[in-house]
């Protein structure tokens, strides 16, 4: 968080706009930060994703080291979680690490005239990980499915394949609040039930997962990059062959599409009329737009490239009319 603070402190907030650069795709996306209104009280709720999570917290953070008054609590309930209270008008911003879905949380918006604007933050590799001395370097997607798909029964590795270890299978997966669990069963186990299965240990927290698999022999589970990266002396990242050879996640492959399937993209879903009503999240919406490829960067993920951060400026732009 430091290092990040430096970084958007040498780009600064206050220095007349100056366009800050952008993080990782090697073009210039950044945005003119333009002059922070220090005068602006008041308080923003966010909840929602965990793996979102980091991010928005270093925003808030960063924005109070460039003298925001502005009081921001951060939760990390899973996406699903934070879009029951954003839905119900109880928080401002939901951080998300999947779309809101049309069936089941769109309504529950409209029923209580939650309009809402979703913007486009940052890509995510989604990374499968192992206790480190497993030896178990790379998986298909159809290995991914007989690992975690709802109808998998199996409980030692060589069941995945005859060529892994004879180790039992222990496996620590996100909650079913969790925008991660939903990516991993909507998006790459592809069942119809858009569910995984139930006999591994579940948390919204991805630091206990991580926690599980580092202490396991036969420990396997899923979460951000970020999670991984925060912990890859404890853990081993497994590559994964999507169709064209195994491919380890990082910022690069995510972001030129060879970490497939498992390159996501990350959202934070903003209250509209928090927004034009109350100065304090419009204030820290911009700034974390603003500043977004340093941000992203910082915090561990991949920022957007140049057509899809001009995409989120035109979305904050249209909030309002």
């Amino acid at each position: 968080m430091a290092a990040l603070a430096l970084v958007l402190t040498a780009c600064g907030s206050d220095d007349g706009g100056d366009d800050t650069s952008a993080g990782g795709s090697g073009g210039d996306n950044g945005a003119a930060a333009g002059e922070l209104d220090t005068s602006v009280e008041g308080e923003v709720a966010v909840d929602g994703s965990s793996t979102v999570y980091p991010m928005t917290t270093a925003a808030a953070e960063l924005m109070t080291v460039d003298g925001s008054p502005i009081q921001v609590s951060v939760g990390e309930a899973g996406t699903g979680g934070g879009f029951e209270v954003f839905c119900t008008g109880e928080t401002d911003i939901s951080d998300a690490s999947r779309p809101i879905d049309e069936e089941e949380e769109v309504p529950v918006c409209e029923e209580n005239g939650i309009e809402y604007t979703e913007l486009l933050i940052a890509t995510d590799a989604l990374t499968v990980a192992v206790h480190p001395d497993l030896a178990v370097d790379c998986l298909t997607v159809e290995e991914l499915v007989k690992l975690f798909g709802p109808k998998s029964k199996a409980t030692n590795w060589q069941d995945i394949n005859p060529e892994f270890p004879d180790q039992e299978i222990v496996g620590f997966i996100p909650g079913t609040d969790s925008g991660t669990y939903d990516y991993m069963a909507a998006d790459v186990v592809e069942d119809e039930s858009e569910t995984l299965r139930k006999d591994f240990e579940t948390s919204e927290d991805d630091n206990v997962l991580v926690t599980g698999v580092s202490e396991t022999e036969g420990g396997v589970g899923f979460f951000g990059y970020t999670y991984y990266e925060e912990n890859q002396d404890k853990l081993k990242a497994v590559a994964i062959d999507g169709g064209n050879g195994c491919v380890e996640p990082s910022a690069e492959t995510a972001q030129d599409g060879s970490y497939s399937p498992l390159a996501r993209p990350l959202f934070i879903y903003v209250n509209n009329k928090s927004y034009t009503d109350e100065p304090a999240v419009a204030e820290f919406t911009d700034y974390y737009i603003a500043n977004l490829a340093d941000i992203a960067a910082g915090a561990g993920f991949i920022p957007l490239n140049d057509e899809d951060y001009a995409a989120t400026q035109d979305a904050l732009a249209g909030i309002g009319g």
